[in-house]
């Protein structure tokens, strides 16, 4: 079962229309893709899914319940996750503390199940790889390693689904294969149900089980990414001059 779903999800800002029917499943223990082109409406979709936007129209579950009506901190309390395409980490704070913030901020809304919050902070920071630089302040890291802090950050809110907008961006190749690793663990072992948007074609085709293809606010493709590798509409849309920019 799925453990997050939009159901004919639209939104409309006058004439334009930035979602169209979108129906999208993220089940646990699976990465799934969101892709397509710039302004084809995958980070509204985010949006509307952690409730930074009301839909025109649609609704959004979460476990089979309808969320659609909450604001954005109840969804999170629902077990939903997510980190920006625009970095947004406390520069002030050491990593360590960037991460150890949301631990504290989960045990506020917690009646039960409260963590340890220096055990789990030096386990995050050590799933995600960046135990090493634990004391170093935010502000000194490289783009790739800051986007790993915003990952350890919603890890530590105990996500069931991890919304993830563009967190390869910044990181090198290297980097880039470990983070792949790093999501393959996270929804193989943890059972987290994962969607990510991201443009390094490469990525999306290696980690997810399931793609959805977003253009002009349409669902024009979904499936296993054999099956939109290889489908026209795709390729004409989105894949063709993705994959030649990433040749």
């Amino acid at each position: 079962m799925a453990l997050l779903e939009t159901d004919a999800v639209a939104v409309r800002f006058g004439g334009n229309v930035v979602l169209d029917n979108v129906s999208i499943s993220v089940e646990p223990g699976r990465v799934t893709g969101l892709i397509g082109p710039n302004g084809a409406g995958k980070t509204t979709l985010f949006n509307i899914v952690t409730g930074l936007l009301a839909p025109t129209h649609g609704r959004v579950l979460v476990d089979g319940a309808d969320v659609t009506s909450l604001p954005p901190y109840k969804r999170a309390h629902r077990g939903l996750a997510r980190t920006f395409q625009r970095l947004e980490p406390f520069v002030s704070l050491s990593v360590r503390d960037n991460v150890r913030v949301a631990g504290q901020i989960r045990n506020a809304w917690r009646r039960a199940g409260r963590i340890d919050l220096d055990k789990e902070t030096d386990r995050v920071l050590e799933l995600v790889g960046l135990a090493g630089v634990a004391g170093r302040d935010v502000a000194e890291l490289p783009t790739g390693q800051a986007r790993l802090v915003e990952l350890g950050r919603a890890l530590m809110t105990g996500p069931g689904v991890l919304l993830l907008d563009e967190p390869a961006s910044g990181q090198t190749e290297q980097e880039t294969e470990a983070f792949g690793r790093l999501l393959r663990r996270l929804a193989s072992r943890d059972g987290i149900a994962i969607c990510l948007v991201e443009h390094d074609v490469g990525l999306v085709m290696d980690v997810c089980s399931m793609i959805y293809v977003l253009d002009y606010g349409k669902v024009i493709a979904s499936g296993p990414p054999e099956a939109v590798r290889a489908d026209p509409a795709v390729i004409d849309a989105y894949l063709g001059s993705a994959e030649e920019g990433a040749a």
